[in-house]
Formats: structure tokens, C-alpha cells, sequence
């Protein structure tokens, strides 16, 4: 579990989330182990939260309007 999360793709990170969350749910993990995991998910949810914030900045720049031109929009 030290894996340097940069190198994983949004979905990749994701993915591994959804299965900490669901082995966490679980309650079968002994209490280090759920801690770890904890831990390892927490870091996941940063690096998604990154991963989106990044997408959301590259579509904010290639918006294009109606009549061609590129304007940045926020996606809020």
C-alpha cells in the first residue's frame, strides 16, 4: 500500500476507494488493518479530489462559445 498515488488515474484510484469503503463496511478487518485502510482511503479521496479539481481546470480553458471564441466558465 505504498504506492506512490500520483501515478494512478482517476479511476484507478477510485476504483480502490470504493473497494477500501467496501471492506471497511465489512467490519471483517482486524483493527490495524481497518486503521491502514482508513488511512489509504483518506489519501485516495485527496488524490480524486486533485484528479477533478485538474479536470475542472482544463475544461474551464477550452470552453468555446457559440461564435467561436474560447472563454473560460466556471463549472459551479
Amino acid at each position: 500500500m505504498t504506492e506512490d498515488l500520483s501515478q494512478l488515474s482517476f479511476e484507478d484510484a477510485l476504483a480502490q476507494l470504493e473497494d477500501i469503503v467496501r471492506k471497511l463496511e465489512g467490519g471483517q478487518l482486524r483493527l490495524q488493518d481497518a486503521i491502514a485502510s482508513y488511512e489509504r482511503g483518506a489519501a485516495l479521496r485527496r488524490h480524486c479530489e486533485s484528479k477533478l479539481n485538474e479536470a475542472d481546470a482544463r475544461v474551464q480553458a477550452i470552453i468555446q462559445c457559440a461564435d467561436g471564441a474560447l472563454e473560460t466558465k466556471s463549472m459551479d
